[in-house]
């Protein structure tokens, strides 16, 4: 329940220019490229929440071992070696004798698997790095990253290790006794990020029902809330996950309607002014904290809206939440599932701002991809609220999920990804934007941070009744994995063990399926059936 005192940090990073991809793209070879970015926070602590010795250490804790980053070398990237000199369509190899076809898979899972989904028609095979294979041996970047859940890279062979030699040992023991594993992995994580105490889960949604659960309770016994009143306050345009109350909490008619009654005083829905609080609006906040500030328990809070199309709020829109949670003695919750874990150049998107919420909610990232771990961290205050028998989860804290994310949260720090995420990121967005000072290019608008960026298509532009979903398929077909978000914005998020020479050879196909969509016909990148999603 405080904000850090002011530092600068400095990160320097030079990043070497492979040959043999400049050689087969046409991009200068040689040298190195330097970055330097320097960030200053002056904002000053409040009395009762000064930063401590701990916070301190927390910070340089997930930084490296220090505030001069810097000055810790990085851990070798295991995946750097030569670019594919061929990507997409162009690389097929041929499916081997006995397997089935992409096209097969995809038959079986649309005959047998629900429909709650509609994924691009490429099948992953195998995966490493930031390369995913299908099974006719075509290779592809992908930019989506499990939506954020395999920053360190597929298969990285640090987490891969634990999870062969953990699961040989002991995978699962409940948490109706303990196990040699978790107590390592609570204190580990709980003092990477400064935190007391921590309640593990699996998925990102039974983390974000978790710190509901937690700050209503909190509300009743520390605030003094009255029985069955507390209000629960989110933003529009959120997503947190699927679940009736979490589903109670959107502004998207896709995941609501059908799907009611729901969840009461739960959401951006002020529930007696009925006023909607939008997002990057304090004012909104403000005035539904001045009406019911006294029955408000907690606010939750994406720093960065990933699925709403990677909106980034204006810089001190956390801050002055924060301050106002403060103010009205509300618990202030951050949704780091897919912003944090170095995703956008800081450990935690919050990390910008340098603020330190009450409840921090974790998933995707902590497990490297290779198992389903997700964590809520807060203080004894919070946390202790809720009692033995009163919330829980059979696999939460099991011995496999705990040693691999104390693997995933030390590969993202000796590797320095947070760094690379920043430095990549920058270089990526400046490119991109030499599209939007493109009069006659489709891109109107490119944001983001470190590496969760994307842009807005101006569907205008194109012409033929094409969007999104077809720059997409022309991007699949030329090598690189994108999805729409909310139908005119692409999300664009690479695993972060991404190296400058594949940036540029991400933005080079990028570039060329811009262009192409507007020449190519909706018959033609649909390969002749039109796919009406």
């Amino acid at each position: 329940m405080f904000r850090y005192s002011s530092r600068t940090v400095t990160i320097t990073r030079s990043v070497q220019l492979r040959r043999s991809f400049a050689s087969a793209s046409g991009f200068p070879h040689g040298g190195s490229r330097s970055i330097k970015t320097t960030t200053t926070s002056n904002a000053v602590a409040a009395d009762t929440h000064k930063p401590t010795e701990a916070t301190d250490l927390a910070f340089a804790a997930r930084n490296g071992g220090g505030l001069a980053v810097s000055s810790q070398k990085a851990a070798p990237n295991p995946f750097a070696g030569p670019i594919p000199l061929l990507l997409g369509d162009d690389s097929a190899t041929g499916l081997p004798a006995g397997e089935l076809s992409s096209h097969e898979i995809i038959a079986l899972e649309h005959k047998y698997g629900a429909h709650n989904y509609h994924p691009l028609e490429v099948v992953f095979s195998k995966a490493k790095g930031i390369y995913v294979t299908d099974p006719e041996g075509r290779t592809y970047m992908d930019f989506l990253s499990a939506y954020s859940a395999v920053n360190q890279g597929h298969a990285h062979p640090r987490i891969l290790k634990v999870l062969v030699e953990q699961a040989a040992t002991l995978s699962l023991s409940s948490r109706a006794f303990y196990n040699n594993k978790f107590g390592d992995y609570a204190k580990f994580i709980t003092e990477f990020f400064g935190y007391e105490m921590v309640l593990p889960m699996n998925t990102g949604a039974e983390a974000v029902e978790t710190a509901m659960k937690l700050a209503r309770r909190w509300g009743y016994e520390k605030k003094g809330i009255p029985a069955n009143e507390a209000i629960f306050l989110s933003c529009s345009d959120n997503f947190h996950g699927r679940t009736i109350s979490i589903v109670s909490m959107s502004t998207d008619p896709s995941s609501r309607v059908g799907f009611g009654p729901f969840t009461e005083c739960v959401g951006p829905v002020c529930p007696v002014s009925k006023n909607v609080l939008r997002y990057n609006n304090i004012d909104d906040l403000e005035l539904a904290l001045k009406a019911h500030g006294s029955r408000v328990c907690g606010f939750l809070v994406e720093p960065i809206q990933g699925e709403a199309g990677v909106v980034v709020p204006d810089e001190g829109y956390l801050t002055k939440a924060y301050e106002l949670c403060k103010k009205y003695n509300v618990l202030f919750i951050a949704d780091e599932i897919q912003s944090g874990l170095a995703r956008t150049g800081k450990m935690l998107a919050l990390d910008h701002e340098n603020i330190k919420a009450d409840i921090l909610i974790l998933g995707k990232a902590l497990s490297g991809g290779v198992y389903p771990v997700s964590a809520v961290l807060s203080s004894k205050e919070v946390m202790l609220c809720i009692r033995p028998g009163e919330h829980g989860s059979t696999y939460g804290g099991n011995p496999l999920g705990a040693a691999i994310a104390v693997t995933a949260l030390t590969v993202l720090r000796d590797e320095k990804m947070a760094e690379n995420a920043l430095a990549m990121g920058q270089i990526f967005r400046a490119e991109l934007q030499k599209e939007v000072e493109n009069s006659d290019s489709i891109v109107e608008k490119v944001r983001g941070k470190g590496l969760l960026n994307a842009i807005v298509i101006n569907e205008g532009k194109i012409g033929g009744r094409k969007g999104a979903w077809e720059v997409c398929l022309l991007l699949k077909k030329y090598g690189l994995l994108a999805k729409p978000t909310h139908r005119n914005i692409i999300r664009l998020a690479p695993p972060l063990c991404i190296t400058e020479p594949e940036v540029f050879r991400g933005v080079e196909i990028i570039k060329r399926a811009l262009d192409d969509v507007k020449t190519l016909s909706i018959q033609e990148i649909h390969g002749g059936k039109v796919d009406h999603h």
